[in-house]
């Protein structure tokens, strides 16, 4: 899949599809030929492999593969624009159309190819994490669950012990039973499972009482947290729970990676037909590096890289899961310090 593969790729369709046109219409026909052609596939294959190397920006995979469909399109509608300028003996002659959309198709599948076989390498290093992820998750509530369960059974222990235990093995209960609500509901919404309740949602109202559920664990660590909204602002037109949902967890995990005396503050202005809302703290940051990859389900880079530390590293995925199905998109904005996370929701019409 490398740069220089797809270029002696494209050099080649273009010197088959450019000996054809010469030994129609001759040698200078066939070099103006290859000319065009080169400067025709090359934009296109160094977008698919820019688009490649950047397509985690692009959100799911579906969107991945939409964007290696639309650079094909692209490239197929230009080459025959550029065949019906080529055509040397008659607006009739269909031969030198059918090279140039010969060499476009070349070009066209290996966008598509680079796409398709960046979402397969996402799907099994995805995979691989997630097999890892869960284990990891397991292995510890279960060990804890077996020890605590052989410590009752085999009454070691005295009453108040073994209260205490049962609390302790409820609590890793609560834990397992969460990690896999979320893993349900990821693949629900992943997988458009879910009847979505669009209506028009107050976004002062909506946010003022999310910040305020959220201000009694701020107080427990000595994080402030506010709303700074603008006045006339807009309803969006969205399910008002699955939003809140996005809401509590971008704050939560604002909260949590947020030092003593920090302060988090979610905003929100009109940005066209959406409304951009952001979550910003005021703690470490996110590496550069991992950047790219914190809304990818379990992923755990640096310290404060995966923004759900203290779960099970389901909630930014599970966030930009119901954000892409409202029609919006999630990503890190820049800030000056901190961590800002923003996304967009759809105005009512």
């Amino acid at each position: 899949m490398s740069p220089g593969r797809s270029a002696l790729l494209g050099v080649g369709a273009a010197l088959a599809a450019a000996g054809l046109i010469a030994a129609v219409y001759g040698v200078r026909d066939g070099v103006l030929t290859f000319a065009l052609l080169v400067a025709l596939g090359t934009p296109a294959l160094g977008l698919a492999h820019l688009a490649r190397a950047r397509r985690r920006r692009l959100g799911s995979p579906r969107r991945q593969l939409a964007a290696g469909i639309a650079i094909a399109v692209g490239q197929l509608l230009v080459a025959i624009g550029a065949g019906v300028a080529l055509m040397f003996v008659s607006a009739h002659d269909a031969l030198v159309v059918a090279a140039v959309t010969a060499f476009a198709v070349v070009v066209a599948l290996r966008a598509v190819q680079l796409m398709g076989g960046g979402v397969m390498d996402d799907a099994e290093r995805m995979r691989r994490d997630l097999v890892a992820a869960v284990s990891h998750d397991l292995r510890t509530p279960i060990t804890s669950l077996r020890l605590l369960t052989d410590a009752v059974a085999d009454d070691v222990v005295d009453e108040p012990t073994r209260r205490a235990y049962l609390a302790q093995m409820r609590t890793h209960v609560d834990a397992l039973a969460a990690l896999i609500d979320d893993l349900f509901e990821l693949s629900r919404i992943e997988a458009g499972e879910i009847a979505w309740s669009l209506e028009q949602v107050p976004l002062d109202e909506l946010v003022g009482e999310t910040v305020d559920a959220m201000r009694v664990q701020a107080d427990a660590r000595h994080v402030r947290v506010r709303a700074e909204l603008p006045p006339g602002l807009r309803p969006a037109r969205a399910d008002p729970e699955k939003l809140q949902r996005v809401l509590f967890n971008l704050i939560q995990n604002a909260i949590r990676h947020t030092p003593a005396d920090g302060s988090v503050v979610v905003r929100a202005a009109p940005a066209g037909d959406v409304v951009e809302i952001e979550v910003a703290d005021t703690g470490g940051g996110i590496a550069p590096g991992d950047r790219d990859r914190v809304f990818e389900p379990f992923f755990r880079g640096g310290a404060d890289a995966a923004r759900s530390s203290d779960g099970a590293g389901l909630g930014l995925a599970i966030s930009r899961a119901i954000v892409e199905a409202h029609g919006g998109r999630i990503w890190l904005a820049d800030a000056p310090g901190g961590t800002a996370v923003r996304f967009s929701i759809p105005f009512t019409s």
